[in-house]
C-alpha cells in the first residue's frame, strides 16, 4: 500500500474509533514504526490529525479533516490535468513506457487512438489501453504485486532492458534533495530500468510531491527531461531543476520553463 493510501486509511480510521496508536497501523499495514510515524508526520504537518504519545486522534475541530478530504479530492482533479497535459507529449509512432502509478493512469485514462506501442508492468494500465484503437500493448511479465495489480522483479527487469523507447512516463511518491522517491523499493528498481531505456524521461507528479522524500531512490533530478506539475515549486525547487536541465510544465500556469 502506498504511503497517500495509507494516510486516507488512518483517517478514515480516525473518523470511526477518535484514536490509533503506531502499534495498530503496523498491524493493519504491515508497515514498521518508523514507517508508521513518518505516516503521523505528514498528517500533522496537513492539520489533519493531533500527535500522541504513541499515536495519534483527531483534532478538536473536523474543519482539518474536511481540508484533508476536500484535498484529496483536489489531487484526483490535479492529476487529471497533468495526465491530459502528458497525453499532448505523445506523437503518432511512439514508442512509450508507462509504468503503474496513479498518475500515469490518469494519463492512460486520456489517450485516445494513436499509433502508439505501449510498454507497461500495469494490469491496469493495459486494461484501459485494451480499449483504445490503433495502440500496442506489451505487457511486462514478473511476480504480480496483488493489491495494486502491477508485476515487478527479476524478468521484468530483463525484459526491460531489451527495450529501446521514445519517452517513458514515471509517477513519484516524492521529489527532493534527494531526488526521485518511493516506498517501495522493488517497483522503484523497475522505475530505474524503465528510465535508462528511455530517450525521454517525463516526470508525473502533483505539487503535493515537492520536497517530499520517501523510502527509496531510484534516481536523480539530473536523469529526469520533464516535470509534469499543477502547481509552481517554490524558487528553491525551480532552482535545484534548472541547474539539472529540466524542463518544467505546470498545467496551472500553461507555462513552459517559467524561469525563463
Amino acid at each position: 500500500m502506498y504511503q497517500e493510501e495509507r494516510l486516507i486509511a488512518v483517517i478514515q480510521y480516525l473518523k470511526e474509533k477518535r484514536r490509533i496508536s503506531i502499534e495498530q497501523m503496523c498491524e493493519m499495514f504491515d508497515i514498521s514504526r518508523d514507517t508508521a510515524r513518518r505516516d503521523l508526520v505528514k498528517l500533522e504537518d496537513r492539520k489533519a490529525i493531533v500527535r500522541t504519545r504513541g499515536g495519534a486522534i483527531l483534532p478538536t475541530s473536523h474543519a482539518a479533516i474536511q481540508d484533508y478530504t476536500n484535498r484529496l479530492k483536489t489531487v484526483s482533479y490535479e492529476k487529471e490535468r497533468i495526465g491530459r497535459e502528458a497525453v499532448s507529449l505523445m506523437q503518432p509512432g511512439d514508442k512509450l513506457i508507462l509504468d503503474t502509478s496513479t498518475t500515469v493512469q490518469a494519463c492512460a485514462n486520456q489517450m485516445t487512438p494513436m499509433e502508439l506501442t505501449v510498454i507497461t508492468n500495469s494490469i491496469h494500465q493495459a486494461s484501459i489501453l485494451s480499449n483504445v484503437g490503433n495502440i500496442s500493448i506489451h505487457l511486462l511479465g514478473g511476480h504480480l504485486q496483488k493489491e495494486h495489480q502491477f508485476l515487478y522483479g527479476a524478468s521484468v527487469i530483463e525484459r526491460l532492458q531489451s527495450y529501446h523507447v521514445d519517452k517513458a512516463f514515471i509517477g513519484v511518491v516524492g521529489i527532493s534533495d534527494q531526488g526521485l522517491t518511493i516506498g517501495i523499493e522493488e517497483d522503484g528498481m523497475v522505475k530505474r530500468t524503465m528510465m535508462k531505456q528511455a530517450k525521454e524521461v517525463i516526470v508525473l507528479a502533483d505539487h503535493t510531491k515537492f520536497g517530499i522524500t520517501e523510502f527509496f531512490s531510484f534516481a536523480g533530478l539530473e536523469d529526469v527531461d520533464i516535470i509534469v506539475t499543477d502547481k509552481l515549486p517554490n524558487d528553491r525547487f525551480q532552482k535545484m531543476l534548472k541547474e539539472n536541465d529540466v524542463e518544467l510544465i505546470v498545467t496551472e500556469e500553461g507555462k513552459l520553463n517559467p524561469w525563463t
